[in-house]
């Protein structure tokens, strides 16, 4: 009798740990899918309809006349070692290479830990706080807070573009007159500044060089007199009479232009 029921008890293990493999690449399955391609709706509903399937197999499995109640059934852990299990790592795959003090209590546990045991107790006791008339209007609540979500789910995609794309037609994205101003200044220079900054001018900067601190290169000669005869303008003819040699007043015009043009030839 006992025999028979190891038998039946071994038969159930295997059964169970054969539906839970199942289950468990099912799911590595949809994860990879999930991570490394586009899943429609449709597909979607499909993987979680194979898993349904597979775990209400697993509660069938459970509730069979054939297998036994696991519920009787008791696991003493036996050896507890610090060192590594090369056949317990292969049989969890990788996940518990250790047997422990340390990993015993979180995978034979049989009740939740204390901490969620203490939460559900007090998740209890505020529920129980909380009169009907109360729990009615939460439930109100949040029926009313579903059925808004679930309308504007249920909106047209069309509705929703033709909505943002309105909003984004009637905010103004750039300034006109910062736009003005910005073209003033590349293609007019509009605005900027004429000011030469301060400091020695390089001496192979260009339009520096020994022209601009020699003499002048631009000769504008203003003759200093009383009519319209005695004035020269650029280029304009010197009267005969002073061919020979050159004004006065004509070099010190000269000089000074020179000296007002180019600042830093002193």
């Amino acid at each position: 009798m006992q025999q028979r029921e190891e038998k039946q008890l071994e038969a159930s293990l295997e059964s169970l740990i054969t539906q839970v493999a199942h289950v468990k690449n099912a799911l590595h399955s949809f994860i990879l899918k999930l991570e490394y391609e586009r899943l429609t709706w449709p597909s979607v509903l499909d993987n979680f309809a194979l898993l349904s399937g597979q775990l209400n197999t697993i509660n069938k499995l459970l509730k069979s006349e054939k297998t036994p109640s696991f519920r009787n059934q008791v696991i003493i852990p036996l050896l507890l070692s610090q060192d590594r299990d090369d056949d317990l790592a292969k049989l969890t795959e990788q996940r518990v290479p250790v047997f422990s003090h340390e990993i015993v209590p979180d995978y034979l546990r049989t009740k939740p830990d204390p901490e969620v045991e203490e939460q559900e107790k007090q998740l209890s006791v505020e529920a129980a706080r909380i009169g009907p008339e109360a729990a009615q209007k939460q439930i109100q609540a949040l029926n009313k807070l579903c059925s808004n979500l679930l309308e504007k789910l249920s909106n047209p995609r069309d509705d929703r573009d033709a909505e943002s794309t309105a909003m984004r037609q009637n905010k103004a994205s750039f300034s006109p007159a910062d736009t003005n101003e910005l073209v003033g200044a590349v293609a007019f220079g509009k605005g900027l500044s004429r000011c030469r900054p301060p400091g020695p001018v390089a001496p192979g900067h260009p339009g520096q060089g020994p022209m601009m601190s020699g003499g002048p290169t631009l000769q504008q000669v203003t003759i200093g007199g009383g009519g319209a005869g005695q004035q020269g303008g650029l280029g304009g003819p010197v009267p005969p009479q002073q061919q020979g040699k050159m004004p006065g007043s004509i070099k010190t015009n000269i000089k000074s232009a020179s000296a007002s043009m180019h600042p830093y030839s002193r």
